[in-house]
């Protein structure tokens, strides 16, 4: 009995040892996985965080743009924004298609160059799409994720002669806090 007890010990050890062995490999091979995932598919995952990040940089002055009589597509954005994320390849795909004909103003709301514009358009949620005719008459107003083909039908009816003021809503969008970190007070000066 005393070897029948011997043996299953050192058998429940030895599988033990393969169990813990096993969960080893499976660790290693889940990390490397997820690496390499990472690796293939950080253009796909990071897209809409870089195309947020260089929408001011591909951006037309909106002073210049409502000169320069053309119509303008004016978008007020954050990088942190989940909704303006989502909808950045649809915006870039727009910017691409319609760029010689129309001026494309990307305005970053955490910036506080631009607080007049969001005063003066009265931006409380983000994305915020705004499209003007080429003389500077507010067109549409988008607010929150939108449709495709919403905003197409708006950028398209600029041509039109019938150009009605329309705001669209949707609940999907980001409420804009007050930005406290370019708030300067007395004590902020040393």
């Amino acid at each position: 009995m005393f070897l029948v007890s011997n043996s299953l010990i050192v058998q429940s050890e030895s599988q033990e040892q393969i169990l813990k062995k096993n969960l080893k490999i499976i660790l290693i091979l889940t990390i490397f996985i997820v690496f390499i995932s990472l690796l293939l598919f950080r253009n796909f995952l990071f897209k809409s965080t870089f195309l947020l990040k260089s929408f001011g940089e591909l951006s037309v002055d909106p002073e210049i743009a409502f000169t320069n009589n053309k119509p303008t597509f004016m978008e007020f954005y954050a990088e942190w924004c989940e909704v303006c994320k989502e909808m950045a390849p649809k915006v870039s795909a727009f910017k691409d298609e319609y760029e010689k004909d129309i001026n494309f103003v990307f305005l970053n709301v955490d910036n506080q160059k631009w607080d007049n514009y969001i005063k003066k358009f009265a931006v409380n949620g983000i994305p915020q799409v705004n499209i003007f005719d080429k003389q500077g008459n507010l067109i549409s107003t988008f607010i929150g994720k939108q449709d495709e083909i919403k905003i197409r039908k708006s950028i398209n009816s600029i041509k039109k002669e019938d150009k009605r003021y329309e705001e669209i809503i949707n609940p999907e969008f980001s409420t804009i806090e007050e930005n406290k970190n370019n708030k300067v007070n007395p004590r902020s000066h040393g």
